[in-house]
This record gives C-alpha cells, sequence and structure tokens, in this order.
C-alpha cells in the first residue's frame, strides 16, 4: 500500500484536483445504487432520503469533506473496498504507473478502481464515515493515514451514506475554496446525475445530455461528458448520437476512446462500457448485453423507455428488448466505422491500430454482420509501407487479369515475413501477398476463406498454382537429374517430410518448407505446440530451387556417387536450415555438430 500511494501522490502531482472527480464518481455510484434497489426494495434505511452529494468546506481551517446519502457501507465493505486496496491487480497498476505518460495518469487511477486514494495527494489523513442501506445498519468510523493502517470504530451516524472529510496539507489549501472547487465540479462532474451542493448552493447543472437534440451538444460538452463516464482524462476520437423510433425505441450517445487500455482482451480493459438508464434512471453501469464482445471498446449511454423501471440485471440479460436495440446499436456503430473508413481515414486509421486486433475477433462472432466487418479489415502487405494498412477491396482493385487468388502468409513480425523464402516468387512477379503478423489473424482466416468471390490462399501451401518462368541467369538442372536428385533426397530424409518436390515459388533460396494440403498454417502449429507439449504437428513438403547453385553442386555430388557422406549430410543439413528459418528446428546442437562436420569437409 505504501508503494501504490507513494506513486498516486507523486505521479499525480501536476493533476491533483482529481481528488475531487474521483470522490464525486464514487458518491454517484453510491447514488445510483441505492436508487436501483430502491425500485424493487423499499425496505431500506431512510428510504425518503433526498438523492445528493454535499461538499462542506472551511477556508480558515483548511478543512474538506464531501457526503452522500447513497448505498453506505457495512463494516465488512470497508474493509474490502477501503482497507484491502492491495488485490491481484495491484501489483500490475503499480507496473503501469511507473511506466505511463503523464496524459495516461488518470485513466489509470480510475481504470483500476484505486480512484479513493487519490484524496491522499492532498491530505495526511482521511475519515469515512458510513451507514449502509440496510434496515438494520449501524454506522462505522474508518480512519487512516495512507501508510498501510487504518481503524474501524462504531458510531452513533443518524443518516444514511458516507461522508469523507480530512484537512487538507498547506500546498493544497485552495481546495477549500468555494471558487476553486466550483470550477474543478464544472471541468469533471458537471454531468453527474444527482445534485452536487456546496452549502446549500446547488453547482452542478444536472443534464441527461444524451435527452438533447443533436444540435444543441456541443463538442465541449460532448468532451466532458465523455471523460466523466469513461474517468479518461482524453477527449474522445469520435461519438454517435442515436435517438431510434419505431420497433424499439431508444437513445444513444457512444463514444469512441482516443486511446487503448493496455491490456485490451481482458474484461477488466472495459470495466464500464455502456451505461443503461430506463426514462434517465440508471439501471447499470456496464450492461454487457448492449454490445458485442468486439465492439466493447465502444463507451456510453442507452437510454430506453421501453425497459420497465423494475428490471434487474437478470431480466436485462435475458430481454428480447436488449437484443434488438443490440442489433441496432452494432449495425449503427458499424456504419459509423464505415463512414470514418470513407470520409475520415485518419481517425479509421487511429481506431484500427488501437483497436483493431480486437475488432477481428467480429468476423468469428458475429455472423450476421460478416460482411461490414470484412470490409473494416486492414492489413499490412507487400505494397504497404511499414505501419500501414490496406482493405480487401483495395487489394482486389490491384491484382492482375491472371490473378484468381488472394495471396496471403503468416508470421510473428512483418520483418520476419519479409525473410520468408516463399515470398521470392511474388517479389519478382509483382505479386502483392497480404502480411498476417497479428496473433488474431490467425484464427480469424478460419472465417474468412474468400473475399469477391476469389479465395485466400496461403503462400506456404504445396498446391499453389504458380507459373514455370524461365530465367536467362539461373537454368534449372535437366529433368533426369532433378528425378535422380529428388530420389536421394527422399531417402536420405525418410518419414521426416511428407514429400520433396521441385520448387517453382523459389528464386534466391536453395530450399524451403511448405504446407501439404491436410497441414496446419505454420502459426496455427506453433500455438498448438505451445498448448500442447506432446503435439508433433503434420510433415511438411521440403521444395527444392533446382537453379541454385547448391542444389547443383550437390547434383555433381550425387553424379558421382549418391551415397557419398558430405551429400547426405548436406540433404540434411538443407532440410533442417529450412526448418531452423521457420522456427521448427527441433535439436538446433545437432545442427551445429553437422554444419561444422561439412565445413570441416569442404576446407579439408
Amino acid at each position: 500500500m505504501k508503494q501504490l500511494l507513494h506513486l498516486i501522490v507523486h505521479s499525480l502531482y501536476t493533476h491533483p484536483e482529481i481528488f475531487l472527480r474521483e470522490l464525486i464518481s464514487n458518491a454517484s455510484d453510491a447514488l445510483n445504487k441505492v436508487r436501483f434497489r430502491m425500485l424493487t426494495d423499499k425496505d431500506v434505511f431512510e428510504p425518503d432520503a433526498e438523492l445528493k452529494i454535499v461538499i462542506e468546506l472551511d477556508q480558515d481551517k483548511q478543512t474538506f469533506s464531501i457526503e452522500d446519502s447513497g448505498i453506505g457501507m457495512s463494516k465488512d465493505d470497508l474493509i474490502d473496498r477501503i482497507g484491502s486496496v492491495a488485490s491481484s491487480g495491484t501489483l500490475e497498476f503499480v507496473q503501469q504507473l511507473q511506466q505511463a505518460k503523464e496524459k495516461d495518469l488518470g485513466d489509470l487511477i480510475g481504470r483500476f478502481g484505486v480512484g479513493f486514494y487519490s484524496v491522499f495527494m492532498v491530505t495526511d489523513e482521511v475519515t469515512v464515515e458510513t451507514r449502509s442501506a440496510d434496515k438494520d445498519s449501524i454506522g462505522y468510523r474508518w480512519k487512516s493515514s495512507g501508510e498501510g493502517t487504518f481503524t474501524i470504530e462504531e458510531i452513533d451516524k443518524k443518516t444514511r451514506g458516507t461522508k469523507i472529510s480530512f484537512k487538507l496539507k498547506d500546498d493544497f489549501k485552495h481546495y477549500s475554496e468555494e471558487f476553486a472547487v466550483k470550477n474543478i465540479i464544472k471541468k469533471y462532474s458537471n454531468f453527474v446525475d444527482f445534485p452536487i451542493f456546496i452549502g446549500t448552493e446547488k453547482v452542478n447543472t444536472v443534464t441527461a445530455l444524451w435527452q438533447k437534440p443533436k444540435d444543441q451538444q456541443s463538442e465541449e460538452e460532448l468532451t466532458e461528458f465523455y471523460k466523466f463516464i469513461s474517468n479518461d482524462f482524453n477527449p474522445p476520437l469520435g461519438h454517435l448520437y442515436l435517438n431510434i423510433e419505431g420497433v424499439v425505441n431508444f437513445k444513444a450517445l457512444i463514444f469512441i476512446p482516443e486511446t487503448a487500455p493496455p491490456q485490451l482482451f481482458t474484461r477488466e480493459a472495459f470495466e464500464k462500457s455502456l451505461h443503461l438508464y430506463s426514462n434517465k434512471v440508471f439501471i447499470q453501469d456496464d450492461c454487457k448485453e448492449l454490445l458485442p464482445e468486439y465492439l466493447r471498446f465502444a463507451t456510453g449511454v442507452v437510454d430506453t423507455a421501453d425497459l420497465p423501471l423494475n428490471v434487474s440485471r437478470e431480466v436485462t440479460q435475458n430481454s428480447p428488448l436488449m437484443v434488438k436495440i443490440r442489433n441496432v446499436l452494432t449495425g449503427k456503430i458499424l456504419g459509423f466505422l464505415q463512414d470514418w473508413a470513407q470520409n475520415e481515414p485518419g481517425k479509421f486509421e487511429k481506431f484500427h491500430k488501437n483497436f483493431g486486433p480486437l475488432f477481428k475477433t467480429g468476423l468469428n462472432a458475429d455472423f450476421a454482420n460478416k460482411d461490414k466487418i470484412v470490409e473494416l479489415l486492414r492489413f499490412e502487405s507487400t505494397k504497404t509501407a511499414k505501419g500501414e494498412f490496406t482493405s480487401l477491396k483495395d487489394y482486389v482493385s490491384r491484382m492482375g487479369d491472371e490473378q484468381q487468388e488472394i495471396y496471403d502468409v503468416t508470421g510473428e513480425s512483418r520483418e520476419q515475413l519479409e525473410r520468408n523464402p516463399n515470398l521470392e516468387y511474388f517479389k519478382k512477379n509483382h505479386i502483392e501477398v497480404l502480411l498476417f503478423s497479428d496473433p488474431v489473424d490467425i484464427f480469424m482466416l478460419s472465417s474468412l476463406n474468400e473475399y469477391d468471390d476469389k479465395p485466400l490462399k496461403s503462400i506456404e501451401k504445396a498446391d499453389l498454382d504458380l507459373k514455370t518462368q524461365k530465367d536467362e541467369k539461373t537454368e534449372p538442372l535437366n529433368e533426369d537429374l532433378v528425378k535422380s536428385l529428388l530420389s536421394v533426397f527422399k531417402e536420405t530424409l525418410g518419414d521426416r517430410v511428407e514429400d520433396v518436390i521441385e520448387s517453382k515459388r523459389l528464386v534466391d533460396s536453395a530450399a524451403t518448407l511448405v504446407v501439404g494440403k491436410d497441414g496446419l498454417d505454420p502459426q496455427m502449429e506453433k500455438m498448438m505446440k505451445m498448448m500442447n507439449k506432446d503435439y508433433s504437428g503434420a510433415k511438411k513438403i521440403l521444395e527444392i530451387n533446382t537453379a541454385h547453385p547448391l542444389v547443383k553442386n550437390l547434383s555433381r555430388l550425387n553424379i558421382a556417387d549418391s551415397t557419398d557422406p558430405l551429400l547426405r549430410n548436406c540433404i540434411v543439413q538443407l532440410y533442417e536450415g529450412a526448418a531452423l528459418q521457420e522456427g521448427n528446428l527441433n535439436s538446433p546442437s545437432e545442427f551445429v555438430r553437422r554444419m561444422t562436420e561439412i565445413m570441416t569437409d569442404a576446407t579439408k
């Protein structure tokens, strides 16, 4: 805890006012929770209490307090939620906080749910007085100086909710001034769905922005609203406003973040996606049922009058209405992204770099929108610069008249792919190949078999329809010599390979391994081996370049003596070199020993 608090206090020193945003956000959550509970349970403590947030300031004493009439906390809540900051995600949070750039710090604070501790930036000791909404609840006082220990005692608290109070450090005594606090509320918390009072004066404009007509929503309002609901310091990349009437009726304000969270594929990365309201009454702050997984980067508000106010989370999960809203939202967001792709390519490129890997997973999950998703996919290719991408539509527009297939290759990085010997034929003949280096791509390909009636074909496959082209500089061996040499290759390698054939795809390399008809893509095979150490994979086909000087030299050795140990060693070395190049060499020590033996023979 000491390490965490030290980092929060010192890393966020340039943004100390964030403590107020976090305290107001927590108070708003507590009020939302009690309001939601009272929809179905009237038997709570103080059912008629006004739902509000009250801030009390004393400039002379440098004191600050914030009180809500929300759900409150029990003794266990105080221990679990406030006392036990250390959790499975805390170490990760500390590490990310150390590495974060200044503009990302506030986002990290909110995302990891440790916002309460930002109060220790401005004070040395905090007191929390609380009483839960349970009918038979009692009050408690929690105190801590942020050094890893705390005290809890019973108190006679007459009202429901939580009050947090403390004395401000001298450097931050200006936060006891009304003017400063009002400015912070306006900046961060103007859209809290409950009145905020400083003393008896209401200071926030409680406005459901999504209820305003589109032409009355200013960019400044939209940005501040986004920052409030997302706990993000940065403005959004863009927003989508919806007012849907018909089979289903709802209003929505959807935002696309400007930056992606550190761990894109974890649910924790998007802890609060879409907030669900019914007639401006809060229902849920993370309604997973409103969006498919591959669009969960979107955040915002959905408000529908069709949802009954006595709704429970279980009902929303199985409601036909939710399915209808989800379908409309999905279609509208995909259309919004398509509009970016066509009219604002800079924004779309930023979106793709941030969320492309997550978005691609929709191809395997959302079959109803598969065609729309495919049009939004982007990949690097041999005709794009590093870091630039192409669509399948643009790839097809560049295909030559004779090309009937879309060629692709998978690997761990662009640099590795560009060294792949199986690319040589395509480079020589100026045929574009898609470079799939994103780990998600290998899974996506199972659902992307063709585009525009043109099949996708891996250049790692043996059954490519490649035309043999004569090269004046390099004449291949004649047919009889090739047949004899292939026979020796097959005899030497035995069951290590499925077959050995003459290559049409190699230009500069002597040999390469390719996948047979029923074999897995090399990247998929690697993943299978990582998941199952006993998985051996299918045998590959070895292709040899009969125009290569090394292969011609091997042919001469074969003519002289097909049992020559040097010939046989070179064949095995050529095979294992191809295996090494694709990352599947099983015995590097044997490879090095044989290489040394061959060089010794060659230098006699």
